[in-house]
């Protein structure tokens, strides 16, 4: 696990995550990552959802920031520090705070359970057992994003438990357009990406790169990619505001399932992303690529892993232990 998270957590919980600093709030700062399984959130920024539900609610004047991070760990260690309110990132870190900091940082909701893909441009590497110590894989955040620990569950199914983390060393730390331009350049060290959508169908379209694996194989079903989660003490002091992205979260994924070509133009205006509105359409007709869905999926298989091999100290119960009691109706697993 990196450093930082323990020195994050430590401040945190030195500050006991205090809760005065967040109330009454109504300017709102919100953090994602690149890519359309986080088009819920563009969806919302564009059409304002949440500033129209938490008036609905009666707090007027919401303004809400959004800001873009190459990967989860740096996002979390903003929401630590208190720099951000809420964060919209994979399930390992919201499993990771939730542990280190004694259940005082809690899911909200989640937006999209599409599967990600790790491919490759070597043609040697057909799957992960043809993974070589000097291979390197590209994944967003080492050792706790979602693809470096989907690469820690394959590798316990492939070469047992005690070599859970055989493919950890190969790992290396890049932001998913970063890797596009690695696995674009057949000369370039990294060949090998764990991706994410868009970028995985970006780079499949590419010269010789092929699949090696995907979430879906690895879990045997879909699994969360994109969650909202806050520390207990905003959540606590701003509950009117939680519930409006609640409310607007279900919004936008109604919307998106209703007018999908809307949602992606949308995405496209917030992203700057150059690939097509065919092209992203196209990919939106992908396996499993339609699972925009706000309940919890996978986190628990998640969660047992992670406590298998120490990373978590704590196993939850059930899902409902890692997000708001609010939160409960979403029927996750």
């Amino acid at each position: 696990m990196r450093p930082f998270i323990g020195g994050a957590v430590a401040l945190a919980l030195s500050l006991g995550l205090s809760s005065a600093a967040y109330a009454d709030k109504t300017n709102l700062s919100i953090t994602r990552q690149p890519g359309i399984l986080y088009l819920a959130s563009h969806v919302m920024e564009t059409q304002k959802l949440i500033e129209k539900h938490a008036a609905e609610d009666g707090v007027e004047g919401v303004t809400v920031e959004w800001r873009t991070f190459s990967g989860g760990g740096a996002q979390t260690d903003a929401l630590l520090a208190g720099n951000v309110d809420i964060v919209n990132t994979g399930t390992g870190n919201l499993l990771l705070l939730w542990d280190r900091t004694k259940g005082k940082v809690k899911g909200i909701i989640t937006s999209s359970a599409q599967p990600v893909i790790m491919v490759s441009n070597d043609p040697r590497i057909k799957t992960l057992k043809d993974i070589q110590p000097t291979d390197k894989i590209a994944v967003p955040t080492v050792g706790v994003s979602t693809q470096a620990i989907l690469l820690q569950m394959a590798a316990a199914k492939l070469y047992g438990e005690d070599q859970t983390k055989k493919f950890d060393p190969n790992t290396v730390q890049l932001g998913h357009p970063d890797a596009v331009a690695a696995i674009a350049n057949p000369n370039h060290e990294v060949r090998n990406h764990f991706s994410a959508p868009p970028f995985q169908y970006v780079e499949l379209k590419m010269p010789g790169v092929h699949k090696v694996t995907d979430s879906r194989e690895i879990l045997g079903g879909a699994l969360t990619q994109a969650t909202f989660f806050t520390t207990t003490g905003f959540a606590d002091d701003n509950p009117k505001l939680v519930k409006a992205l609640r409310e607007a979260t279900e919004e936008a994924i109604a919307f998106i399932k209703k007018d999908p070509k809307s949602a992606l133009e949308a995405y496209k205006q917030v992203s700057g992303d150059k690939t097509s509105l065919d092209d992203l359409l196209t990919m939106l007709k992908e396996p499993h690529m339609d699972e925009w869905r706000t309940d919890p999926q996978g986190t628990m298989k998640f969660a047992a892993h992670l406590y298998k091999i120490g990373t978590l100290k704590t196993m939850p119960k059930a899902w409902t232990d890692y997000y708001l009691p609010d939160s409960a109706y979403l029927n996750g697993n």
